[in-house]
């Protein structure tokens, strides 16, 4: 899959495709939906299929202190795009004079001029550009004077739930996995490379693999029982904590921090999918690190006793 890096890196093969556009944040069920709809139209009519991608999200840009906390980060939602089969991904920088431009505007700038779509597939609840004025009657009205055809998908509703990431934010919140892996379609998981942190861990017997989030929040704070892919051959058991270790001292930033049962190999520089099962406690600041040494000890035999179970 192709990865490009700004409009400024549209070439002239890129044009001709079929296209959608989004947040895509998570990639669940219901956007499944659309990019399965995306290729499936690329391969009929023999057109490569490509996502368009904001970063940072539009909401991150206007405020980020008050955006909702990223289920998956780009180099996550990426992947997992690869996966489904699209062809191409265009991330587009967000920044000031992107913020200005109208939705018609953009339009015909980005997908007449520069990529020249032949079929565009969105969600029914789209909209982009000041006001949300990009919905689906313009881009229907600017295509049929432009030639592309724009199809609108419904949102998808599982058992009376709508899949959205507003709801799934919220049943990861509740730490109810059972209902986030029904609306992903797979368990929830955060990935990333081991980088070397302080290594206190090792000195009060539960060494980690530290992996930085790469996004402004977490979904997720506490302490999980998880399964690791990456570290080894084989799914291994392991305890992680999410959040910014308030007693060695706060972090700007949550990181993810995982220890993985009678593991003790080499992983710095792995890739690790880490996926969570179940939601132990949550994090807290202790008074030393002998009271929290404790309690790490205590959280490592629950999550044992939880797999065991």
């Amino acid at each position: 899959m192709e990865l490009i890096r700004d409009l400024h890196n549209l070439r002239t093969e890129h044009r001709a495709c079929v296209a959608t556009i989004g947040a895509f944040d998570g990639l669940h069920r219901g956007h499944q939906k659309v990019i399965s709809q995306l290729v499936s139209k690329g391969h009929e009519i023999g057109l490569p299929s490509t996502v368009i991608l904001f970063e940072p999200l539009p909401r991150e840009y206007f405020s980020p202190n008050d955006a909702p906390p990223r289920l998956t980060n780009f180099a996550e939602r990426f992947r997992m795009l690869e996966k489904l089969g699209v062809d191409r991904v265009l991330r587009i920088r967000f920044v000031e004079s992107l913020r200005q431009m109208s939705a018609r505007q953009f339009i015909d700038e980005v997908f007449v001029a520069k990529l020249g779509i032949k079929v565009l597939i969105i969600g029914d609840d789209f909209g982009f550009g000041k006001g949300r004025e990009g919905n689906y009657d313009m881009l229907k009205q600017v295509g049929d004077q432009a030639g592309y055809e724009v199809i609108d998908t419904d949102t998808l509703i599982l058992a009376e739930d709508r899949v959205s990431s507003t709801r799934i934010r919220e049943a990861l919140s509740e730490a109810n996995f059972e209902v986030v892996e029904h609306l992903l379609g797979r368990p929830y998981s955060m990935s990333g490379r081991v980088v070397k942190g302080q290594q206190l861990g090792r000195t009060i017997g539960a060494p980690t693999a530290n992996i930085a989030l790469r996004r402004i929040k977490s979904p997720l704070s506490g302490v999980y029982a998880v399964e690791v892919d990456g570290a080894d051959q084989q799914r291994l058991y392991g305890v992680a904590n999410v959040g910014t270790r308030p007693t060695i001292g706060d972090l700007s930033k949550a990181i993810l921090e995982v220890h993985i049962f009678d593991f003790d190999g080499d992983i710095y520089g792995r890739h690790l999918n880490v996926y969570f099962k179940h939601k132990l406690r949550d994090e807290k600041k202790f008074s030393s690190l002998d009271e929290l040494k404790e309690n790490i000890a205590h959280d490592l035999a629950v999550g044992r006793d939880y797999f065991e179970r």
